[in-house]
Formats: structure tokens, C-alpha cells, sequence
């Protein structure tokens, strides 16, 4: 690991000021410290937050709440509000990392931590993530793991949080806060895609720190989910994930369907296109095959990741069919609507 300035800041302003000057923020360290053994990432300088005050609670905000950047995943996915209220945000999360990740990981360094694809992890390969100008190795190699929707020619990398997933499903908001105040950006607007800068990931400007999460008034009488597929029962990254957060009308028809995937792209992937099939129709199989068609239709593909297409579409069948009630019934395999 190469040598680097440690230092804990006492106020925010201090932290802000650090990484205004190119220093690196450091909270649970769980992705950090990995990256830094690596030598993926070698800030020179890193600066401590984890007794700033005021980051690690949780509090009520509005109709809704407040979540500290410092609140652990583990107390975030036990807290009995969001258990209840947001079911989806507590499944998302106890699906993530072992229980001891879970007890260190933060909610603002889980927003943020950098994509799993090996091409990134091994500062001998290409990667246009980690060396700009330097390729993508994953295109035409290893890319079992990588996105098939908003990619580009120099980046197939897919964001690999399953929170973040959650909270887009649920119209989450970042407060961000930095040298030019404070401010507030939905999950589209805080995530980068890779066209032209694949090494940009995110919004966010040079000392600017996230501070909150911000969760809207609950959904009433809502059906929340969260799935996800991988490669072994536990501790493993999604090959595709679906939240869902589904209202219906008193006559069965579907309300609302606030739809979001992970494992897919480089963020947690939202398409208003694919909710607005389902918004106000009759639950069906074939309505949600229609849906699925819709949600792919943009899809990229290579040849060892093409399976996440029929996979995805599965997968969004399956988890509208449990939650409209039609999974007891026989399924129609007949084609599209």
C-alpha cells in the first residue's frame, strides 16, 4: 500500500476543505481500504469523518426521514421505521454484504462504492475506469458482471450496490454539501453514465461530501420487494436485482409500479417507459412480458453477459406476478401483448 497522510477532521467545514484539496474521505473504509491494497486507488491523503456529529442518526424529515451518511448498513436495515414503511430498503440491504460488512459499511460510502468488475481490480489490465485512454477489457473478455443498459464503447461496468437499488425504487434524494453549500439530487442525477468520462462515476465536485439520504413519505398501502439473483446463496454481488413498490386500485388494476434494477447498468437503473405499460392495466402475463420486452429493448450485450437479458425479463415476470397475486395461477406462456 503506498504511504498516505491520515488525518480525523473535527467539523464538517474541515472535512469539506480536505477534500477540496484532493484528500479522500474515509467512513466505514469498507470498499476504500480494498482498493488501497490494491493500489486501484492511492489517495495521498485521507481524512476521517466518523465522529463528525450529527451523520449517524436517523431522524424523521417531513412525512418522511433522514438518514445520517454515517447510519451503518446494519442499523439502517434494523430500524423498526424502516421496516416497516420501507420493507424494500431493509431486504435490499440484508441481501448485500456478510452481517460484519453490514456493521462498518455507511449509507453515504455505499452510494459510492466503486464497481466490482475485474478489468478495474487489476491495475494490470485495461481499464478505462481506472486508467483513462487505457481500454475497456471487459469488451470482448470477462463481462459476466457488466451492465447491458447505459453503457458505452469505453465502459461496461455496472454499479453494484443494492441499497442504491432500493432507493431509487423508492424516489430516495442525496443531500449533498460542499464549497458551494448544500444541495439535494435524486439518484439519476448523483450517478454518471461512462459515455466520454467512464472515470467520472458521479456529480459530485471536489469537496463535496454526502451527508444525508432523504426518503419520502412512505407509500400507503404499498407492495414492496426486493429480489435478487447471483451466483451463490450469500455474500455475493447481483447479477440482476428488481425493487418493487407497487399500488393497486380497489378493482385489482395496477396503481403504480415503481420499478428499479440492479446488476443491469452503471447505476440503479429506473425506465418510466416500463412503468408507464404497467400504470393503470390489469395484471397479466402478458402485460408483464410486454413490460420486460420494453425494459431490454436498449440492451448491449456481450457474449459472456447476454444471458442478463432473458434473465432480467424472468425475473420482472416473477416478481409482478407475486406481487398482483397471479403467481398461484397457471402461467400463460403465450407471446406479448
Amino acid at each position: 500500500m503506498k504511504p498516505f497522510d491520515y488525518t480525523r477532521a473535527d467539523t464538517l467545514d474541515a472535512a469539506i476543505d480536505a477534500a477540496a484539496q484532493g484528500a479522500t474521505i474515509i467512513g466505514g473504509g469498507t470498499n476504500l481500504i480494498d482498493l488501497m491494497k490494491l493500489e486501484v486507488m492511492a489517495p495521498d491523503a485521507v481524512v476521517d469523518i466518523t465522529r463528525l456529529p450529527g451523520l449517524s442518526e436517523i431522524v424523521d424529515e417531513g412525512d418522511g426521514l433522514r438518514i445520517g451518511a454515517l447510519v451503518s448498513n446494519s442499523v439502517l436495515a434494523a430500524d423498526p421505521r424502516i421496516r416497516a414503511d420501507y420493507p424494500v430498503l431493509s431486504r435490499a440491504i440484508l441481501g448485500g454484504a456478510s452481517g460484519q460488512i453490514r456493521n462498518k459499511a455507511t449509507t453515504g460510502g455505499n452510494l459510492l462504492q466503486r464497481c466490482r468488475c475485474p478489468y478495474f481490480y487489476d491495475p494490470a489490465m485495461p481499464c478505462n475506469k481506472r486508467a483513462p485512454g487505457s481500454g475497456c477489457g471487459a469488451i470482448g473478455g470477462a463481462a459476466r458482471m457488466c451492465a447491458v443498459l447505459g453503457t458505452s464503447p469505453e465502459c461496461i461496468a455496472a454499479h453494484p450496490s443494492d441499497m442504491a437499488v432500493a432507493l431509487r425504487s423508492l424516489d430516495a434524494q442525496v443531500e449533498i454539501r460542499g464549497p458551494q453549500g448544500i444541495r439535494r439530487v435524486g439518484l439519476d442525477d448523483l450517478y454518471e453514465l461512462p459515455s466520454g468520462n467512464p472515470e467520472r462515476e458521479t456529480s459530485l465536485e471536489p469537496g463535496d461530501i454526502i451527508t444525508a439520504v432523504i426518503l419520502p413519505a412512505p407509500v400507503a398501502q404499498s407492495i414492496q420487494t426486493y429480489r435478487k439473483v447471483r451466483d451463490r446463496a450469500s455474500y455475493a454481488f447481483a447479477l440482476v436485482s428488481t425493487a418493487l413498490v407497487l399500488t393497486r386500485h380497489e378493482d385489482g388494476r395496477i396503481d403504480r409500479a415503481q420499478l428499479a434494477f440492479g446488476g443491469l447498468a452503471p447505476r440503479p437503473w429506473r425506465d418510466p417507459a416500463v412503468e408507464e405499460i404497467l400504470a393503470g392495466q390489469e395484471p397479466s402475463d402478458a402485460l408483464f412480458r410486454k413490460a420486460g420486452e420494453a425494459l431490454m429493448a436498449d440492451a448491449i450485450t456481450h457474449e459472456t453477459n447476454a444471458f442478463k437479458v432473458p434473465l432480467a425479463q424472468r425475473m420482472l415476470v416473477s416478481v409482478l406476478r407475486d406481487a398482483t397475486g397471479l403467481s398461484g395461477a397457471t402461467l400463460d406462456t403465450g407471446a406479448a401483448a
